[in-house]
């Protein structure tokens, strides 16, 4: 269902709560899916992928002007369908009451957690992996027994509109439905009363969906990125850190949540790091702007905002290494050349804002301590990367700092990895799926007691000078003594 954009906005919010209304409804008539329907709905969603491959990656072609099919594949189609193989196998377990402790207050019982679907599950799609960031969660939320309604971006609008499609000729509307529009149709979007929200895309609008969200007291998922940093400890080959590095960031032209943002490089390695760094992104594209291997940037305006960037750290006296093998004239096309910032500056867009693009500051550090704490002094990131073959040092690192996620040795391969959460921490974001943690980010917890024939209660009850209540408070008493940690 495409909402034009320019209609009055009762229109909008009325086709948009009619939606809801019929997702709802279907979904009190089977609040707890079999898992023999969650498996065929995400066996839906494999098929959907399977068959349309070359489709998917054509739009997202057209839509970037310019982003090479193996990437689609790479970073969107092939962790899907291994995320739909993940809950397909595990799916049932998952649904499965959990034991618990049974306190003595409470005996004789049994004590469960039950994992309830929430209902229906609201998803805001972002532009730079249209299909994965529309799907991912939606796999999530299938296999835990939701409904589900997208909102696709209006900057990806070929892909969203062949998911649309796909999705309509795929499922019921009740079951998986998914609207395009514009800026309007994703602001009514957010305001809808969703049993669960989740938004990929920038720290500022997420703040203004969090605001959404709050008037209907949806729990909301809010993944946003910010500054993720790659560390490269001074024993680590700095060639290899390069290679490693220049790998993840060329992927989409760097606009990816989890780019590594900046890197900290050992003082007397920068020029080093530089070099290598240059030379393998020179043999990943070696020419620019016929290169369909090289991904352009979505829009210009976003390319505008980047140039800016580039600019503001130019006139700031940064010194800008540019990685354009065959000094290609790039003007009346999309793509912006991968640009070392050196010098990077706190007063510089390149420090202040995420950069979303293919720039990336190298800092020098004189210690890991010094390293540790530039990153502790900022907003906690989505991601931090870390370059150091001593476990026990990673480790170290690991436990020093806060991020939403972490590689060691390597960039952005913790998104992809089905079996760990993803998500962020404080202003990278709010929440997470993926994995178990994801099945349960779109179940309710529900506690449970069970009481079989013996009611203790009639033992211990009122009148409270019973024998048998002071035996157990004696008993209580006795216990939580021994465990009294001495002044």
């Amino acid at each position: 269902m495409t909402i034009e954009g320019g209609k009055f906005e009762a229109d909008v919010r009325g086709e948009l709560n009619q939606l809801l209304l019929a997702q709802k409804n279907a979904f009190l008539k089977d609040p707890m899916p079999s898992r023999k329907e969650r498996i065929r709905r995400l066996d839906k969603i494999h098929n959907l992928l399977v068959d349309n491959r070359d489709a998917f990656a054509e739009a997202v072609n057209k839509d970037f002007s310019g982003r090479p099919k193996a990437e689609t594949d790479l970073a969107e189609i092939m962790p899907l369908l291994d995320g739909i193989a993940y809950y397909r196998k595990r799916v049932g377990i998952l649904m499965k009451p959990e034991r618990r402790g049974v306190p003595i207050t409470v005996m004789p019982a049994k004590v469960e957690v039950r994992y309830q679907p929430k209902g229906v599950i609201g998803i805001v799609v972002p532009w730079n992996f249209p299909i994965f960031l529309a799907l991912s969660p939606v796999i999530g939320a299938i296999a835990a027994g939701n409904r589900v309604m997208m909102k696709g971006s209006e900057f990806a609008q070929n892909t969203s509109e062949l998911l649309k499609d796909l999705l309509a000729k795929t499922f019921s509307p009740d079951e998986i439905t998914m609207v395009t529009g514009g800026v309007d149709v994703a602001s009514e979007f957010t305001r809808l009363p969703f049993d669960h929200m989740v938004f990929t895309g920038s720290t500022t609008v997420g703040r203004k969906v969090m605001q959404a969200a709050a008037e209907n007291l949806t729990p909301v998922t809010l993944e946003l990125g910010g500054k993720s940093p790659a560390i490269i400890h001074p024993d680590f080959p700095i060639a290899e850190a390069a290679n490693r590095i220049a790998f993840g960031k060329g992927i989409n032209a760097g606009q990816v949540c989890v780019s590594p943002d900046y890197i900290l490089c050992p003082k007397e390695k920068v020029n080093e790091f530089t070099d290598a760094f240059i030379e393998a992104t020179k043999k990943s594209y070696p020419t620019l702007r016929n290169n369909e291997d090289f991904t352009a940037i979505i829009t210009e305006r976003q390319k505008e905002r980047l140039e800016s960037y580039i600019d503001d750290a130019l006139a700031k006296g940064a010194d800008l290494l540019t990685v354009n093998p065959e000094d290609e004239d790039l003007s009346g096309t999309r793509k912006l050349p991968t640009t070392l910032v050196l010098g990077a500056t706190e007063d510089m867009l390149v420090m202040r804002e995420e950069i979303f693009g293919p720039i990336l500051p190298v800092l020098p550090y004189d210690k890991l301590e010094d390293a540790i704490a530039y990153v502790n002094d900022r907003p906690r990131p989505l991601a931090l990367y870390y370059f150091d073959w001593n476990t026990s040092r990673a480790d170290e690192v690991l436990g020093q700092t806060h991020s939403g996620g972490a590689c060691i040795n390597d960039t952005m391969s913790h998104v992809m990895s089905d079996d760990i959460p993803f998500g962020g921490v404080g202003p990278s974001g709010i929440g997470h799926y993926h994995g178990e943690e994801g099945f349960k980010a779109f179940s309710h917890a529900k506690g449970v007691v069970r009481k079989g024939r013996i009611n203790a209660a009639a033992f211990i009850g009122p009148p409270w000078d019973n024998m048998m209540f002071k035996g157990l408070m004696a008993l209580q008493e006795l216990r939580f003594r021994r465990r009294r940690i001495k002044d």
